[in-house]
């Protein structure tokens, strides 16, 4: 009897247990059951146990627990590349492809963050690129001597070793995918003249699609277009330069039908026939001469005539003005064995003439306002092989002529090896160009975009000249022209700017201060 009856009183003390909770020291001790009791009642006692006899505190708790486990297990997935493309960058605002000019990275080398593995000539100097991973240089894209747009892959980096071959195979899928356009478009002309081809067409061209899913370089305006219209940029076949994906392409694998242009053909016509006319002079200039070269522009000469073509449309005017130079010349020849040139002196003189007219300095960018700059930032005209720059001496008017001489010659050092940073050629706002050196008495700058006045300075030469008093004397002159925009600078206001620059000049002590 006792044997049957142990296992409920022990139920029955786990269920009280699980309510009062007593304290385990005070319980008496159990006899140890029998076998034959435990045999009867061990099957029913766990199963009544685990389903009911637990309180509610402990069944609820049992799924928070669960699901907090559930939680730790959840971590957040990382998702490594394997293969990662190195981009043409943009290294100044108004560069649109750069030319390799040689790897420092071959392929198969090794690279880590930081190192530079590219040297790219943009529109106005050659400068390192860096890579922002570590890899292996699996493939050069594009080899030294040739030109990609910004924005373009120009190699593919692998993370390990076992990744090379896919990226050797994605590099064959870009370039096939580059000259996949130009072999279709023969197919296309030819059949364009019976019904049947062009619905054979697409299907040919889709196992090229899929086969050319590769992470391609998009537009602005076809990101834009793909995420209206919900379109996966991977599986869309990018057909212009370098595999680069434009919006005709989003809009054809969308199946969206190109907009027809009825309104705009009106006045095409006029546009098409002033193009036209352009080309009627130039179509006589083209032809060149039997025996001559022809060399194309370099990057920084595509860009200087670029910038020249643009000035054409600012209204400019020019001011000429004679300065007397005897007290300079012989501060100059004072400073000079101290290491001060001549453009130092004169771009220091003109620093602090603009200080004095801001509206010199200042500059007209949409035609609309004018925009007064807070700094006075002297950029001078530097001829070097195979173009021409203009580095910046920043905060001109701040600095003496001598800490002005030190960084002039850092700027140059780095003109001439076209190692200058964007900010140190692009941030002027009144440029100086100086003929002086070489003989020139006068010329006329050409106004460069963004800025207000250009100053071109010549040489200074004996000249009679006669005082107030009529007598007659022997002094050096030179003259200065300055271009300026007429939509902010006014004639009396560069008057009053060269008279200023005049008096500087011609009692130059206030320059060593």
């Amino acid at each position: 009897m006792p044997n049957s009856a142990f296992p409920r009183l022990a139920f029955s003390a786990l269920a009280s247990n699980t309510h009062s909770k007593p304290n385990p020291a005070t319980l008496p001790p159990r006899p140890p059951p029998s076998s034959s009791a435990m045999a009867a009642s061990s099957a029913p006692l766990s199963f009544s146990a685990s389903a009911s006899s637990l309180p509610a505190r402990l069944r609820l708790a049992a799924p928070a627990a669960s699901c907090a486990a559930t939680t730790r297990r959840r971590r957040p997935m990382v998702v490594r590349a394997k293969i990662r493309e190195i981009f043409m960058p943009a290294l100044s605002s108004t560069m649109t492809e750069g030319k390799i000019v040689s790897w420092a990275a071959a392929e198969g080398d090794r690279v880590t963050k930081g190192d530079a593995v590219v040297v790219v000539e943009s529109d106005k100097a050659d400068m390192d690129v860096e890579t922002f991973y570590d890899g292996i240089v699996a493939a050069v894209l594009v080899p030294a001597g040739e030109s990609a747009p910004v924005g373009a892959p120009i190699a593919l980096l692998a993370e390990s070793e076992e990744d090379v071959a896919l990226a050797v195979a994605q590099a064959q899928a870009l370039s096939s995918g580059q000259g996949q356009p130009q072999q279709q478009a023969p197919a296309l002309s030819d059949a364009a003249d019976s019904p049947p081809p062009p619905a054979a067409a697409p299907v040919a061209a889709a196992p090229a699609a899929v086969a050319a899913g590769t992470k391609g370089v998009a537009t602005p305006q076809a990101k834009k277009l793909a995420k209206q219209h919900r379109v996966d940029l991977a599986n869309v076949t990018g057909t212009g330069q370098f595999g680069r994906i434009t919006p005709a392409d989003v809009e054809a694998f969308a199946g969206i039908q190109p907009k027809p242009k009825v309104a705009p053909a009106p006045a095409a016509a006029p546009v098409a026939a002033a193009s036209s006319v352009r080309a009627v002079p130039q179509a006589a200039v083209l032809p060149p001469v039997p025996g001559a070269t022809v060399v194309p522009f370099t990057a920084m000469q595509a860009a200087v005539s670029k910038n020249m073509v643009e000035s054409l449309s600012v209204p400019a005017f020019r001011v000429g003005y004679p300065i007397l130079t005897d007290k300079l010349d012989e501060l100059y020849e004072k400073v000079k064995p101290k290491g001060v040139t001549m453009t130092v002196l004169l771009a220091k003189a003109a620093a602090m003439a603009l200080a004095q007219h801001p509206v010199v300095n200042a500059s007209c960018r949409d035609g609309t306002s004018f925009t007064y700059n807070s700094s006075i930032n002297i950029a001078v005209a530097v001829s070097i092989d195979g173009g021409l720059i203009t580095p910046v001496l920043e905060q001109a008017d701040k600095l003496d002529i001598y800490l002005l001489s030190q960084k002039w010659k850092e700027l140059v050092k780095k003109a001439r090896a076209k190692q200058l940073q964007p900010n140190e050629y692009n941030s002027g706002t009144f440029t100086l160009s100086n003929l002086g050196m070489f003989g020139v008495d006068r010329f006329d700058a050409i106004l460069p975009p963004g800025q207000g006045a250009i100053m071109a300075v010549g040489a200074s030469k004996s000249t009679v000249v006669a005082d107030k008093d009529g007598f007659f004397s022997v002094q050096n002159k030179m003259l200065v022209n300055v271009t300026a925009d007429h939509r902010i600078v006014y004639g009396a206001d560069l008057a009053a700017f060269l008279q200023t620059f005049a008096k500087i000049i011609e009692d130059p002590e206030s320059l060593t201060l």
